[in-house]
């Protein structure tokens, strides 16, 4: 089964500049509580002195934890609207936290939202993702005589996890996401036994 929302392969940075004041947007995976302090030292380490560190973060498979944050900036003018993006692109496990030098010219609250929106999205554009997907693993028992038929079938359709040479022969197979079963060499199989599904990470 493939899990809708993506992941974040690796930090991701965009600046975005509007009446001399700059947006920097960094995207940061997010696999654990410490990370959510990680990110902001990063940043703050990286562009000192910034007037604001905005930021917004999707975590949990279904995206059912969130947080927001404008840092100064007028109330729902950065962080929301940085959320909102997030949420429209099916990320999840992730933190983004938009860096701002301001300019000395004010851009409004339309404008702020803007600005903020935009440097996320197109930060978003940047990046590299990944699906999270649960195969079926399978341990199969076959004679030697079924090896050759049995290994062209699975060739393109499972990955071979273990192997083991005795009697007969003992394959422990997860299948690829599109393949649904291995129904085509049942009729070859000495044994068939479901183990635990295995989670695959495919680029998205």
């Amino acid at each position: 089964m493939v899990m809708k929302v993506r992941y974040l392969k690796s930090k991701v940075e965009y600046t975005y500049e509007i009446n001399k004041s700059t947006f920097i947007a960094i995207l940061y995976p997010y696999h654990e509580s410490s990370d959510m302090d990680a990110a902001f030292s990063d940043a703050r380490k990286r562009y000192p002195k910034a007037n604001h560190y905005c930021s917004a973060s999707l975590f949990g498979d279904s995206m059912e934890q969130q947080t927001a944050s404008d840092d100064g900036e007028p109330s729902r003018t950065a962080g929301v609207p940085i959320l909102e993006v997030l949420k429209h692109h099916d990320v999840t496990e992730i933190i983004c936290i938009v860096v701002r030098y301001f300019g000395g010219i004010k851009l409004g609250a339309g404008g702020l939202v803007r600005a903020y929106t935009k440097a996320c999205s197109e930060a978003l554009k940047l990046a590299s993702f990944y699906y999270k997907v649960l195969v079926p693993v399978y341990e199969i028992t076959f004679a030697y005589s079924h090896m050759d038929t049995i290994d062209h079938f699975l060739n393109n359709r499972a990955t071979i996890l273990e192997k083991s040479f005795t009697d007969l022969i003992t394959y422990t197979v997860s299948l690829l996401p599109e393949v649904p079963d291995i129904d085509d060499i049942k009729h070859l199989l000495i044994a068939i036994q479901s183990k635990d599904q295995r989670l695959l990470q495919l680029d998205a």
